[in-house]
């Protein structure tokens, strides 16, 4: 949601502290508020305060830009008036921030009172109130049949124990859970989501003990708390998110995509019923596939279209596939050329021609006889030899069960999977880190950015050009780099010159020295790929790295390969995690736009792919027709 004027905004204990901070953040961007607060006296002075602030957007407003409701969270009737109010003075409600909140003043267990800083009091204020806020603001936003965001103010005592004051560490805990709950009403254009700063200096932490709060970093200044609110109010994808500040690691995301894939289930299973087959899987007697008939890095020359005989019945254990989409993948050059292939030239001449392509999605079309957990019609991934083709029989074991045959969903196998393993296997990666990832705007850069941030730490992407910058943005990175406009060894230097934790690191060639140079002490390299060496007039020339040992020598460092073909026994459980992040809208999949319809467009699509113009994946579509009549995701 784009924060402009003449939205409207009803945030609770909204008087002082960050109910206060936020009340006027809200106000320098022209957006009437509603403060809901039991201080008369301060709640009429930040209204009045608002008002003037808003003065300077809307100097001709016949009404009042903002105003005090006098109100009590924790008693239903005066909060579904205020409610009520705000909707009958603006028509409607953009953005509901449930504040309101107090700590125990007494332990709880020598607390027999009812009193204002009981325990019961403060359940009630923090976890009761906020359910009900929640609730009338859900009523209010679909009353007005418009779009709106709440976010439910949680703490970091909701996220880790708080031995000072158990019962506000449980009143913030039960609003994580709750918000966190919530993500299905995103489809009812509702989101909300949850803020847990640490200690902010305002009338309640000033009971906290100083020790604590210095040991904690100190407190955060009330900027960060906004620029946190503003960012879970504009990103569209959060839905149910839990945004976690400290002065100490900044803003991070809870739980992480690692946490967080122990206890989800596997959405790619469940949604199965999402996707209705079309009927007309009618079997040809022939299909068109792609064979490399010459090896040659140049995969025009190297490759062409035949068209063999559709064979019946399937093989017993196997699988036919109609394909629907292909993803396309720098390393076909390398396949083309027989690069994948071990053993000498004689022995990879002999293998001539063989299938190309590496990824598809599709429809079962035909099962083997001893094929029981598959049917016809259901919609399969595979990762096997062969996708460029509009049949392909593979043996059941090799399918890989998704949701929907999406042009989304092949940018998730090679592309998404490598990304996904690789960070978290040959990088270890964890949170609190720097980390650098290069060709950052392609198919697998796009994943790799995405999940380290995910996983809480500071991103840093190279890319080339304006467009790609744009993307890199969109997706959170902290730092993007154009090497079309700036030296990315001199920003690396200037800006990183500890170093950086982790590279994923997929160019090659000087990409790589200059990587190698600025990782830092104990820093992990890991290598998916080398793209800018894949294609060249004799093909791919392995470098000689001369020194490579003495530097990770001096330094404790770690230069990792990565190839994806080894870990097949983690691709089901990684595909799953990534189709999870997606459906919550926690991760964005950019395909590139540029059409490639049929397999007569693949090597166009190869072409385009080594060109740098890329954004995203870049996929091809196998058969027009049939994508047509698949509704999307």
């Amino acid at each position: 949601m784009e924060l402009k004027p003449g939205l409207s905004a009803l945030v609770t204990g909204g008087a002082s502290g960050i109910g206060k901070g936020l009340c006027m953040a809200l106000a320098e961007k022209g957006i009437f508020v509603t403060v809901v607060d039991l201080s008369e006296e301060k709640g009429k002075e930040i209204a009045a305060l608002v008002e003037k602030e808003n003065a300077k957007f809307h100097p001709k407003l016949e009404f009042s830009s903002a105003m005090f409701i006098r109100c009590d969270v924790t008693n239903t009737r005066e909060l579904s008036a205020a409610f009520s109010k705000h909707l009958a003075t603006y028509g409607g409600l953009d953005i509901c921030i449930n504040n309101a909140g107090l700590a125990s003043s007494l332990p709880f267990y020598e607390d027999e009172t009812d009193g204002f800083g009981s325990w019961r009091r403060t359940l009630n204020v923090n976890l009761i109130s906020v359910i009900d806020c929640t609730r009338f603001a859900i009523q209010t936003m679909k009353a007005a049949k418009k779009p709106g965001v709440i976010i439910n103010m949680g703490s970091a005592s909701g996220l880790y124990p708080m031995y000072a004051d158990p019962i506000y560490s449980a009143s913030k805990g039960g609003v994580v859970l709750f918000t966190r709950s919530l993500v299905p009403y995103k489809r009812q254009g509702i989101r909300v989501n949850v803020l847990c700063p640490e200690f902010v200096q305002t009338e309640l932490t000033t009971k906290m003990d100083s020790r604590v709060i210095d040991l904690m970093g100190g407190y955060l200044p009330m900027e960060m708390v906004v620029k946190g609110a503003f960012e879970l109010i504009r990103d569209e994808s959060k839905a149910g998110s839990c945004l976690w500040i400290t002065k100490r690691r900044g803003m991070e995301y809870w739980p992480t995509p690692i946490e967080e894939a122990k206890y989800l289930l596997h959405s790619s299973k469940l949604r199965k019923s999402s996707f209705i087959s079309p009927l007309n899987l009618q079997l040809p007697q022939n299909f068109e596939k792609i064979v490399v008939h010459t090896l040659s890095h140049n995969f025009r020359s190297a490759t062409s279209i035949v068209r063999m005989p559709l064979r019946l019945p399937i093989k017993p254990d196997h699988v036919l596939v109609k394909i629907i989409y292909a993803g396309v993948n720098a390393s076909d050059v390398n396949f083309s050329s027989g690069r994948y292939f071990s053993g000498t030239n004689k022995d990879i001449s002999s293998r001539i021609p063989f299938d190309a392509g590496f990824e598809a999605v599709g429809i079962i079309a035909a099962v083997g006889n001893s094929v029981k957990n598959l049917k016809v019609g259901t919609p399969a991934a595979l990762m096997t030899f062969g996708s460029y083709a509009e049949f392909t029989m593979v043996p059941s074991k090799h399918i890989l069960p998704v949701a929907r045959p999406d042009p989304e969903v092949v940018a998730m196998l090679t592309s998404g999977l490598t990304a996904s393993i690789a960070l978290e296997k040959a990088a270890q990666m964890d949170s609190g880190k720097v980390v650098l990832v290069t060709a950052a705007a392609g198919g697998t850069g796009q994943f790799a950015v995405q999940l380290a941030k995910l996983a809480g730490n500071t991103v840093v992407a190279t890319c080339g050009g304006k467009e790609k910058a744009v993307l890199l943005r969109d997706l959170g990175v902290d730092r993007v780099i154009d090497y079309k406009a700036e030296d990315i060894k001199i920003v690396l230097k200037n800006e990183f010159p500890e170093g950086v934790d982790i590279v994923y690191e997929s160019v090659g060639g000087g990409m790589f020295d200059m990587c190698l140079n600025a990782l830092a002490v104990y820093g992990r390299l890991v290598i998916i790929g080398m793209i800018s060496q894949y294609q060249g007039e004799h093909g791919w020339k392995p470098r000689n790295y001369t020194g490579l040992c003495d530097k990770i020598l001096s330094k404790s460092q770690t230069v990792a390969g990565f190839f994806l073909v080894q870990y097949p026994h983690l691709w089901q459980h990684h595909l799953d995690r990534l189709f999870n992040l997606y459906s919550l809208g926690k991760l964005k999949v950019f395909v590139d736009p540029k059409a490639f319809l049929g397999l007569h467009s693949v090597a166009d699509a190869v072409e385009y792919l080594h060109s740098g113009k890329s954004v995203g994946k870049v996929v091809v579509c196998i058969d027009p027709t049939f994508s047509q009549q698949v509704a999307k995701l």
